[in-house]
């Protein structure tokens, strides 16, 4: 039976989320990748439990992980029943609902319909009563954001969600999402975009500020925009990397350009100046104003999650380096 680390919080840092009562750490673990049903048991429980111990405390999930979808979910669920569930009430453990889970017109998008139901199947993969934290994936075109959003409140007064958060919601559509959350006094806590080094959209969005107006705490996904942020594509694009393998839309291999390799190399160079790694360095950039309480990280080897969680040894930048990082990027 696994025994958690008892100095485990004595590293990390944590951080609130907006003016809620709720605090995240600043790196948490991310399950979209590394723990469908074609990856080992072993591994997923040697990154959970080694999260754990480093005080990782929240766990990221969604309906559709995996592959195939659901898998990450019970993939999860099986090491909690084995290996946490002692420390349930230390946890916090996040799951979304909005990208397409199964056939017909029921298992996509944001209707009351698909998100309840989707959310109770969630609860079942993973062996639970409730989760802390229940997200809209994506903004629906064709359904009123009120039916989504009061979806969400009522599974909070279900007992099924403690908070809620939104994902991939720009600025206009998460003022939408507010006022209505802010009248119906659901926890509406957290809001969960992409953000890094090379895309920075949430700034000229507007996005990043307005979660600080607002109170509500940014988590953000793809931090090292899909490992092209990590020492693995500085001499090109090996065969067994996401990339060279084919098995993400996310990164093509044509999106690794000869331009792109030569600007990945300089903030590599940048990085190496401040004693980190090109990885850690993307995370505390990320990290270095405190408008982002979290940074998401995936990682198929438990020596990858422990790179990343360095990171926080080192948030500050002086003005030189981040000019150099803009211009790198230029």
């Amino acid at each position: 039976m696994y025994l958690a680390n008892p100095s485990r919080y004595q590293s990390m840092k944590y951080n609130r989320l907006g003016r809620s009562g709720l605090k995240l750490p600043a790196v948490s673990l991310g399950l979209w990748h590394n723990f469908g049903d074609y990856d080992t048991m072993a591994n997923m429980k040697a990154l959970v439990t080694k999260a754990f111990d480093m005080g990782i405390t929240h766990f990221d999930l969604a309906n559709n992980y995996g592959p195939p979808p659901g898998s990450a979910e019970k993939n999860f669920g099986r090491i909690l029943k084995e290996e946490l569930s002692a420390y349930r009430d230390e946890l916090i453990i996040s799951t979304k609902a909005g990208y397409g889970m199964w056939e017909g017109p029921y298992g996509d998008f944001g209707s009351r319909k698909y998100l309840l139901a989707s959310l109770d199947q969630s609860l079942k993969r993973m062996g639970l009563d409730y989760v802390d934290i229940f997200y809209h994936h994506r903004p629906d075109p064709n359904t009123p954001v009120e039916e989504s959003m009061l979806a969400l409140d009522s599974a909070v007064r279900q007992g099924k969600a403690l908070y809620v958060g939104i994902s991939n919601y720009r600025r206009e559509d998460t003022e939408k999402a507010y006022k209505i959350l802010k009248e119906l006094k659901t926890p509406f806590v957290i809001h969960q975009p992409n953000y890094s080094i090379l895309d920075r959209w949430i700034e000229s969005d507007g996005l990043k500020d307005y979660a600080a107006e607002i109170g509500i705490g940014l988590i953000v996904f793809s931090p090292l925009a899909q490992g092209m942020l990590t020492n693995r594509y500085l001499n090109g694009i090996p065969e067994d990397s996401r990339a060279g393998r084919g098995v993400t839309p996310f990164l093509p291999k044509s999106r690794i350009t000869e331009d792109k390799l030569r600007m990945i190399r300089k903030l590599d160079q940048i990085a190496s100046k401040r004693g980190q790694t090109l990885a850690q360095m993307a995370l505390s950039w990320v990290l270095k104003d405190g408008k982002v309480a979290s940074v998401l990280v995936g990682a198929s080897k438990v020596s990858q999650l422990e790179d990343n969680v360095r990171c926080i040894n080192n948030l500050t930048f002086t003005e030189e380096e981040l000019k150099a990082i803009d211009e790198a990027i230029r």
